[in-house]
């Protein structure tokens, strides 16, 4: 019972928005799940496994730097580390990497054909990228540099896994693609 209070005190003052971006790492996951699942596509596998990777890789570098984060509450048991983000690498890996799948990759045919599914993810990942990078900040989680540093780490490595795909693995995930579609009625219907 004094832990609900003192959880529910936590967010005392805040706007409703900002108390969603603090578990928004749960809802892209399960967005980029149900995409990967929806389309059934290696593509959007390689993707997902990507922004996993980017997120471990951050979570390593933090290790190495060691840089503390804001200092919010004095009761932590353990230190935390805040350089880089991996909030806002792995956001910004989504950021960089789906405008760059939506300009230069072909449309999977689970998706909708047009010009709107080249256009409408871009236009609505870079703001949510920029809204869930500056809530790192407004949340007190990171600093300004700490948000920065993981948003390069992001782009650089979206980037480099883009750069992969577009030059060898796409020729795995379409052997991948043809060997699993006798089965993937049985993930989806």
């Amino acid at each position: 019972m004094v832990a609900e209070r003192e959880y529910a005190g936590k967010y005392t003052g805040q706007p409703w928005w900002l108390i969603i971006l603090r578990r928004v790492n749960l809802v892209i996951i399960g967005l980029t799940g149900s995409f990967v699942l929806y389309t059934r596509s290696a593509g959007a596998l390689y993707f997902s496994v990507g922004a996993v990777i980017c997120s471990l890789v951050v979570k390593a570098l933090k290790r190495v730097v060691r840089q503390p984060r804001p200092v919010l509450r004095s009761d932590r048991k353990k230190p935390a580390y805040g350089m880089p983000s991996t909030h806002s690498a792995t956001i910004t890996f989504f950021a960089v990497y789906i405008p760059l799948a939506c300009a230069y990759l072909p449309i999977h045919p689970s998706l909708p054909s047009g010009q709107a599914i080249r256009v409408l993810p871009p236009i609505l990942m870079l703001p949510s990228a920029v809204v869930v990078a500056g809530s790192r900040i407004w949340l007190g989680k990171h600093t300004l540099a700490q948000v920065a540093v993981g948003c390069c780490c992001g782009a650089a490595f979206a980037v480099a896994w883009f750069h992969l795909w577009t030059h060898g693995a796409n020729h795995y995930g379409r052997q991948l693609e043809d060997l699993f579609h006798p089965y993937t009625h049985l993930i989806v219907s």
